[in-house]
């Protein structure tokens, strides 16, 4: 893994290790569009927080260069493609790198311009791999 994608990842740890990361990531996004809302309406909230962990940390490991969760990605990326359990439109995946930068910066009291580009490079991978196979 890249060193900026290291840093990428101990930011994520100091984020998660706050209380309310995670809940207020899903604040941000639920209150950017409708459509996300709607995508939400039944959601058992517990186990989409563990998912959503899990998720970010593949998403960073693979945006590092790792092909170790080559695996995971195309199973979340099928999860979210227009066939999947979980359709996502790729015009929505910028409110989700949004609201995740957003939480990023209210959580990390580390957080340099140089270490929010290196996480907008990491989440904009990911979500260019997911459009890829919508």
């Amino acid at each position: 893994m890249s060193k900026d994608y290291l840093a990428v990842q101990a930011s994520y740890g100091r984020c998660t290790r706050q209380k309310g990361f995670i809940t207020r990531f899903y604040e941000l996004l639920l209150d950017r569009d409708e459509r996300i809302r709607k995508m939400f309406s039944t959601t058992d909230w517990s186990q989409q927080n563990r998912a959503l962990r899990r998720g970010i940390s593949i998403a960073l490991t693979y945006a590092g260069g790792s092909d170790i969760v080559e695996r995971s990605m195309n199973e979340m990326a099928d999860v979210h493609s227009r066939k999947g359990r979980a359709p996502v439109d790729p015009e929505l995946y910028r409110h989700w790198r949004e609201s995740l930068l957003q939480a990023v910066e209210e959580f990390d009291p580390r957080l340099t311009s140089e270490l929010r580009q290196d996480w907008a490079d990491a989440l904009r991978k990911t979500t260019d791999y997911f459009t890829a196979k919508y």
